[in-house]
């Protein structure tokens, strides 16, 4: 396994993170749960390959992602890092804050969470919850206290939104969202690491179903790869200001292949790199013939999240990537950061055909959409990432 430095803590950082909201699960009494007896082999497997960081979340698994983490952490603990999240949208008063993580602690069997991140804010977010709440020093005193050892935050909103969060001084680390196909985050995570901040990316294999990148890439690049997992790894790891790429893993097959990856210390050249990059871009420029993703449409008085299903159906028609894009559809108003309703729920109405411009028949395309969508064969929604 290859290490860096983690921003300016002096922490040493394995390249792979264990992102634990894909825990494998089983039925029991009707009900799903974690498997702990393979997620315990899964996580001793990605120890002993050198992976040091996990990474939770209240919410994550049906809420029994942290507990499992913490059973499968037993006798390592203490060689590990373990990263979880405040789940800021529960928090509504003073007290909240300090309930929810005496909370995770207990789930995770331990005495310090090393990486304590709010979870999934954007700039506004970030200060309207502190207002209603004081999470900002309710955190603080924690950190005082022994509790959490650092402040982090996850991030689901603009990229200059990123760098005004840096700017404030207050956090260690960031976790974003970063891959071949999404690249919006790329300056910055620049931004963050130059200001001495860890950095973090989770998505790097579409949430571990998926490469992220169309199935012939590697071959249209020339690129010698396994597969293309493998692609889309090395391409998260040849950007030098990334210090882990965040892989939520779901099986065993999962931890060996993507640690064998990361342990190589060979990532893409900056040739290959840059080919890939103007292959998306060609990509990205196909994309635009059906929707740009402007959001002139909305507000939808029907509250159909049109841009979000547009740009699912882009990665759907453009991409071939159909399961993630199934995914990424059903996450719809399920997804905190996704409000809003699939598009069956469309009136037509044709007010956003109104607004729309590039004049394109939203009403029509909404129902291609759902059709292709929202198929049997979706994948359940993922909820809470990052």
């Amino acid at each position: 396994m290859r290490f860096t430095t983690f921003g300016s803590t002096g922490i040493k950082i394995s390249a792979l993170g264990f992102g634990c909201m894909r825990f494998p699960m089983i039925k029991v009494n009707g009900r799903d749960v974690v498997d702990e007896d393979q997620v315990a082999e899964m996580i001793h497997r990605a120890y002993a390959l050198g992976v040091n960081y996990y990474d939770s979340a209240y919410f994550y698994c049906n809420g029994l992602s942290e507990a499992a983490l913490g059973k499968a952490l037993q006798g390592f603990r203490d060689q590990v890092l373990v990263s979880t999240k405040s789940p800021g949208h529960l928090l509504k008063k003073p007290g909240d804050f300090r309930r929810i993580l005496e909370e995770q602690l207990q789930r995770l069997g331990t005495d310090v969470i090393d990486f304590y991140h709010f979870h999934g804010i954007g700039y506004d977010k970030f200060f309207a919850i502190d207002k209603l709440t004081n999470w900002q020093s309710e955190a603080f005193r924690a950190r005082e206290e022994g509790l959490i050892r650092q402040i982090s935050f996850s991030f689901h909103d603009r990229p200059e939104n990123m760098i005004k969060l840096i700017d404030l001084g207050l956090f260690t680390s960031v976790l974003c969202q970063y891959n071949a196909i999404d690249r919006s985050n790329e300056p910055s995570i620049a931004y963050a690491r130059a200001a001495g901040l860890g950095t973090v990316v989770m998505g790097p294999l579409g949430g571990g179903r998926v490469s992220g990148l169309p199935a012939d890439v590697a071959a249209r690049l020339g690129v010698q790869v396994k597969s293309n997992a493998e692609l889309a790894l090395r391409f998260v790891f040849a950007n030098p200001h990334i210090d882990c790429a965040l892989s939520g893993m779901a099986s065993l097959a999962m931890v060996e292949e993507n640690a064998a990856i990361a342990a190589r210390g060979d990532p893409l050249s900056q040739l290959e790199v840059k080919a890939i990059n103007e292959l998306m871009a060609e990509n990205a420029k196909l994309a635009q013939l059906y929707c740009t993703g402007c959001g002139y449409c909305m507000p939808c008085p029907a509250q159909v999240n049109i841009p979000h299903t547009f740009k699912m159906m882009n990665i759907y028609r453009i991409y071939g990537i159909k399961e993630y894009a199934r995914s990424g559809y059903a996450d719809i108003g399920v997804n905190q950061w996704l409000p809003g309703k699939l598009a069956d729920a469309c009136t037509e109405c044709g007010l956003c055909e109104t607004k729309c411009p590039q004049k394109l028949p939203i009403r029509k395309q909404l129902k291609e959409s759902h059709e292709a969508l929202a198929s049997p064969a979706s994948a359940p929604p993922a909820a809470l990432p990052g």
